[in-house]
């Protein structure tokens, strides 16, 4: 995680890339997948908004990700859903930080890891909450709507997979990445 001050201008400049670069690595790859309720497709947002959350903390990475994965609803068809979209980036924040808390702040690669886990796992959790409430929106009864939330699951299930793969790999490259451009500032690259 950036030891900047989270107002600082080199915070609000990283969390707008970030933003860019999730909306972004939706915009670019997304492959529909046919689903029962909503239309649901892979992509590589979650991914990039875990690893926004466990670089720039929780208020930047949050908003990052709301900016990035709820701008791309918003533009791009989903509007009457998206503050779903970035209702689940606040509860992802919340575990993803509660976890880093829970290990001391420390992002070995095994905590990491288990963050990446736990965060893939909380991705099916609540894209299930949200097909629900999409159904409900649309006027199904309860039942059929827990039933049709459950069948539309496979493309949060592959988004949860790459994200728990994908985390920690792109996580310590942008670590990485930073951690030299902040030791040698005047490099040219």
């Amino acid at each position: 995680m950036i030891k900047d001050n989270k107002n600082s201008l080199r915070a609000i400049i990283l969390t707008g890339l970030f933003a860019a670069i999730i909306y972004i690595g939706i915009w670019v790859l997304r492959i529909p997948i046919p689903a029962l309720v909503g239309r649901p497709f892979i992509h590589f947002g979650n991914t990039l908004t875990a690893v926004a959350i466990l670089f720039l903390g929780l208020r930047n990475g949050m908003l990052a990700g709301i900016i990035g994965l709820g701008g791309f609803d918003i533009l791009n068809g989903y509007a009457a859903t998206s503050w779903l979209t970035m209702l689940e980036v606040v509860v992802v924040a919340f575990v993803i930080t509660g976890m880093l808390k829970a290990f001391n702040y420390q992002d070995t690669k095994k905590n990491i890891i288990i963050i990446a886990v736990v965060t893939g796992i909380t991705k099916i959790f609540t894209t299930y909450c949200v097909s629900l409430v999409e159904a409900l929106m649309a006027g199904s009864f309860l039942k059929a709507a827990l039933i049709a939330s459950f069948v539309s699951l496979p493309a949060t299930v592959v988004n949860s997979i790459s994200t728990a793969i994908l985390t920690p790999i792109l996580y310590f490259f942008v670590k990485k990445v930073y951690t030299s451009l902040r030791k040698n500032p005047n490099k040219s690259y």
